[in-house]
């Protein structure tokens, strides 16, 4: 790993916040800056850990937004304006202790009486809207355009191929897996009543004599999970997470007879057919996390010494149920942008993607709608370790579309995923990348938030990077509402700290990168930056 130290090239002394004559919030402290010198990387504690990604690279030596700091030294005694962030994702648990409280309510909208009170086409839209229904397991769109042959014969092939590589994989890994958890939960069971204790250490297994060879087996099968660098029972987690996973990939996101639709009743590639779902967006199943946790990351309660803390304060979440256990639909996800810029949201986060998007063109145009509301679209990059400016490499939707206008480019902001080690290994092992279709890296690994059932987990991905940014993003709305959409998307990336040391892309085994040639701003966002440069645009002392 390259070693590096931080050293600080601006700052004479703490900014003075005052409050400018034209009503706009003023910010004066010098921006963080880093050179090229080797950091100290000391290893997290438990609670740093758990909000790794608001702690501050100068102060702490770990790669974060530096939001803990914002706070403290730019925010203090400060307000903001409410902003509307919506949040298009699975379903949400509404009834969660981090995230009731800062929920959007649809004051127009009478619950539970059937009627579309408030006249915006749907009904009972407390919190948001479901356009799930009561679906949620379904197809990769790969296996939906061979089920239902969309498409010409070129598209059809292409999604064959995509799928012939995938599915024999993960048929393959699926058996393998189960053997392995199998495995290491017994030789866990084993060895703990070998031992007489629930917990043990690497130390207690070196010291254990095996009494037999059964035993000796066990002891090396927990030594060199330990060794691997896992605890025993986090690594049994992985691999039944692991399980879950290739269980739905053959189960039913590969599975070309499977039709996950049936349940909600309408025609997902009919655009007029409109009249379906429902105003419960709500999480509906054990398994459907993935929304909650991006809620958390952007808005759970700040200060309420429960769980965590969000990236934004003065937020309302838009729970906005989209997306399934599989790709999401083209129609379902242009009818949840439209929903959520006729409903008030300003940022949009989207911690979602996929490879093929046969009605691409209704989710352009709803972006380019959104857009003309002046809302920002906050986008993951994408978990698939690639380069999204090769051309093989498509992940819909883009701010690059062919054969359409692209007027929403300025209102779209694609992010990627850091892990908390700053270094050569600082981009996530997953997180795809790209000099033109990827606009900056955020927190996204080993990232602590929200889980149904008032919950909380580690989980990573750039699902996880996109909302620290749409959090970044509400507060610059928040505190500068004067900002357009298009102003706040060029701060975010303006303002991002520029690390000179190079980063391996792709993996373990992947080239090593300047961060100049990974995205399109070469930098990592940061709150405590992107509040100074908001201030200085705001006040029309700086033109971006």
């Amino acid at each position: 790993m390259i070693k590096s130290k931080i050293q600080i090239l601006a700052g004479l002394s703490m900014g003075l916040l005052v409050m400018g004559c034209n009503s706009s919030l003023v910010l004066t402290a010098p921006p963080i800056s880093y050179a090229d010198t080797s950091p100290k990387v000391a290893e997290l504690s438990d609670e740093q850990s758990r909000h790794w990604g608001h702690l501050d690279l100068q102060k702490d030596t770990v790669p974060g937004m530096s939001v803990v700091r914002a706070y403290s030294e730019l925010l203090k005694k400060k307000k903001g304006e409410e902003v509307i962030v919506a949040v298009i994702d699975s379903g949400i648990d509404l009834d969660h202790e981090d995230i009731k409280d800062v929920l959007w309510t649809n004051t127009g909208e009478k619950p539970g009486d059937g009627i579309d009170n408030d006249g915006n086409g749907y009904i009972d839209d407390i919190h948001g809207y479901n356009f799930l229904g009561e679906s949620y397991n379904e197809q990769m769109e790969m296996a939906r355009i061979l089920r239902l042959k969309i498409g010409d014969e070129a598209y059809q092939e292409a999604a064959k191929k995509k799928l012939n590589e995938k599915l024999p994989e993960a048929q393959a890994t699926l058996p393998q897996l189960k053997q392995i958890e199998a495995m290491v939960t017994m030789a866990d069971k084993n060895i703990k009543t070998a031992l007489g204790k629930e917990n043990y250490t690497l130390a207690d297994l070196q010291q254990y004599q095996p009494k037999n060879t059964q035993e000796e087996r066990t002891v090396g099968i927990l030594m060199q999970v330990i060794t691997m660098g896992q605890e025993i029972p986090d690594a049994i987690k992985d691999l039944q997470d692991g399980i879950k996973y290739y269980e739905a990939q053959v189960n039913y996101n590969l599975n070309v007879d499977f039709n996950g639709r049936t349940p909600v009743g309408d025609d997902p590639y009919d655009y007029s057919d409109q009249d379906y779902g429902n105003g419960n967006p709500d999480s509906r199943y054990a398994d459907e996390s993935h929304g909650s946790h991006v809620a958390g990351i952007i808005a759970a309660t700040r200060n309420n010494k429960k769980g965590v803390d969000g990236v934004a304060s003065n937020v309302k979440i838009m729970s906005v149920r989209a997306v399934p256990n599989g790709d999401e639909y083209d129609k379902d996800i242009a009818l949840a942008i439209r929903y959520a810029a006729d409903n008030g949201a300003k940022v949009i986060n989207a911690s979602f993607g996929k490879g093929f998007s046969p009605n691409s063109e209704w989710v352009y145009e709803a972006l380019n709608y959104a857009a003309s509301k002046d809302v920002l679209f906050v986008h993951a990059a994408g978990n698939d370790g690639m380069d999204l400016d090769s051309p093989e490499n498509q992940n819909f939707p883009n701010d690059s579309p062919e054969g359409l206008s692209a007027d929403f480019s300025d209102h779209y902001l694609t992010v990627g995923a850091l892990t908390p080690q700053f270094g050569e290994g600082m981009i996530a092992v997953f997180s795809n990348y790209g000099k033109e279709n990827v606009d900056i890296f955020a927190p996204g690994d080993q990232i602590y938030s929200t889980m149904p059932g008032d919950s909380y987990e580690f989980q990573g991905g750039t699902s996880m990077a996109a909302p620290a940014v749409a959090g970044l993003a509400a507060m610059i709305r928040s505190y500068f509402p004067n900002l357009t959409a298009a102003q706040v998307k060029q701060v975010i990336m303006d303002s991002g700290i520029s690390p000179s040391v190079k980063v391996q892309v792709g993996g373990p085994e992947g080239a090593e990168r300047t961060f100049a040639e990974i995205s399109k701003s070469g930098k990592i966002a940061n709150l405590y930056n992107a509040l100074i440069l908001a201030s200085e645009v705001a006040n029309g002392n700086t033109s971006l």
